[in-house]
């Protein structure tokens, strides 16, 4: 920094701030991002390496944003994340979400599919359609894109530990559509070590999970080429009570592993990494999460080229869809709820995001009914449309704030990825608990700041109402249950159950092997298998992962 400069920025310090500060002292008496990061009082210029730094869009190291000139050419896909009961109700859902100006369907899957467990399964009962849509075989798939053509629409799929079977059932009705698979795009999540570390629907034994996972980078990169395969998620690591920078830090870790993994198998780094996506939660911190974005970008591009000697430009692309934060939203006052989406679809767009979900503002209740859907992609257009944010691009780089906390997460975003090579990679990391503890350390002084009031939610600890009126609320019919057990019911007496039977056992056989699987559990979907069947073959051989 210019000497002349620090000079007049003491006698700032000295001659005008301490005055003031004296007759009305600041507000608090340290200013901190939601990860710790101290905000100092003024930020101004100082010696920075550009070219290493931020260079240009569209250049390594993208801190600037992976593509030339980002909005002003296209904006990012809007979606919004939808599905309840029934495939019938949510096809619905999405047609209207089309003819209201989404640019991207993004499926929701209730938990028994999530966890491989067919509608009729004990554990199902009471969860069948309630937080997105029951799947239980491919004639549920085809109902769920009825008139939608797969060809003409990106499609991503929030689903883990049966991911390659949800893919196998997409790619049969794309095919049955006539679609061309070499062109036909969308992403499945398939990111399976952050359900161990931060969420829960896992059902195999971390070391078979990871081959599921680059059976289908694999097939893929051979079959699917414009598919995202996978979408490494920090959403839910941030949604479970981690920090912006544990965030990025747990996620690009996730990443490596996944890389390794794949590179062990023999496959070449460039064949599958333009491939690979991210997920990326949204808060309300509006200028940490831009830096987060932009430091994320810088970071992956240098491991991808230093570490994994990644020659192709895509490969270091790091390419991310956003949501807004579901943990933020309040039951309170859910009105509020709609300035604080709109704040945090501010900071992704401005922190340069290839795909948006904005929360709905009743989502704290229920899952969103279509009035509360259609505003939340409103908001997303109102960005888009009316604010100019997207006539530049990266329009807050030079920001003397901004580019030191781009600076100072990524410090701490590599000071966490060296602790956790030390301990051997991710898996090692959450074998041992190590992100799971982090998290909780974290959530919990989140939670005891907004208990002390020392960090302010308006509505809840603060600036409450006693006449807080609910909005009217999507219901799920309690009927969904016996609907789908009986299109299931149908499905097992009109299918070839012999063949059926022999299409799982080959699947079992291929699972004791080296084989990929990817065309076994094809063969199975079109065998009309259910996801449970599937999944059983699987765990019959694997086990299943109890932590």
């Amino acid at each position: 920094m210019d000497n002349s400069i620090e000079e007049k920025r003491t006698h700032w310090e000295q001659e005008i701030v301490g005055p003031s500060i004296k007759k009305v002292p600041e507000r608090k008496p340290k200013f901190e991002t939601d990860s710790g990061i101290t905000i100092e009082r003024l930020y101004l210029p100082k010696a920075y390496d550009y070219d290493n730094k931020n260079g240009f869009p569209g250049m390594d190291p993208y801190t600037r944003g992976i593509y030339p000139v980002m909005y002003r050419n296209r904006f990012w896909t809007m979606r919004q994340y939808a599905g309840f009961g029934t495939a019938d109700e949510s096809n619905e859902r999405y047609k209207y979400l089309i003819a209201n100006g989404i640019t991207g369907l993004s499926v929701a899957f209730d938990l028994p599919t999530q966890m491989g467990y067919d509608s009729d399964h004990p554990m199902a009962e009471g969860e069948v359609g309630k937080v997105g849509v029951a799947i239980d075989s491919l004639a549920d798939m085809e109902r769920l894109f009825d008139g939608i053509k797969l060809q003409d629409v990106t499609t991503s799929m929030t689903i883990n530990a049966t991911a390659a079977i949800l893919l196998c059932m997409y790619v049969t009705v794309a095919r049955k559509q006539g679609a061309d698979l070499k062109t036909i795009s969308g992403t499945v999540q398939n990111d399976i070590l952050k359900e161990y570390a931060a969420r829960g629907t896992y059902i195999y034994p971390p070391t078979s999970s990871m081959r599921l996972v680059t059976d289908v980078f694999e097939w893929c990169s051979e079959h699917l080429p414009k598919w995202n395969t996978i979408s490494i998620s920090g959403y839910h690591i941030r949604e479970a009570g981690a920090t912006a920078v544990q965030e990025v830090a747990f996620t690009l870790a996730n990443a490596i592993a996944y890389v390794q993994v794949a590179v062990e198998r023999g496959l070449d780094v460039d064949s599958f990494g333009s491939q690979l996506s991210f997920f990326f939660n949204a808060h309300n911190n509006l200028f940490e999460e831009v830096a987060k974005y932009r430091a994320a970008r810088r970071i992956w591009a240098r491991i991808m080229r230093d570490r994994f000697h990644a020659k192709a430009e895509e490969t270091m692309r790091l390419r991310f869809h956003a949501q807004t934060g579901g943990a933020t939203l309040t039951a309170q006052q859910v009105d509020n709820n709609v300035v604080r989406v709109t704040i945090q679809a501010l900071a992704a767009v401005l922190g340069g995001t290839q795909s948006l979900h904005t929360n709905s503002k009743d989502e704290a209740l229920a899952l969103p009914t279509e009035e509360s859907a259609l505003l939340a992609l409103r908001t997303q257009q109102i960005i888009a449309h009316e604010t100019g944010v997207t006539d530049t691009v990266d329009p807050l780089a030079g920001s003397y704030f901004v580019e030191s906390l781009t600076d100072q997460i990524e410090e701490r975003v590599m000071d966490y990825l060296q602790r956790i090579d030390a301990m051997g990679g991710a898996v090692k990391a959450i074998e041992q608990q190590f992100y799971q503890k982090e998290i909780a350390a974290s959530a919990y002084e989140y939670q005891t700041a907004i208990e002390s009031k020392e960090k302010i939610i308006v509505g809840v600890n603060e600036y409450r109402i006693l006449d807080d009126r609910q909005p009217e609320l999507l219901r799920i019919d309690e009927g969904v249950r016996q609907r789908q057990l009986n299109q299931l019911n149908e499905i097992k007496r009109k299918r070839d159950n012999k063949k059926a039977k022999t299409s799982l056992e080959h699947l079992a056989l291929a699972a004791e092997g080296k084989d990929n699987l990817i065309p076994y559990i094809l063969d199975a979907v079109e065998q009309h298998c259910t996801v449970g069947e599937i999944s059983d073959a699987l765990r019959k051989v694997w086990g299943e992962y109890t932590g």
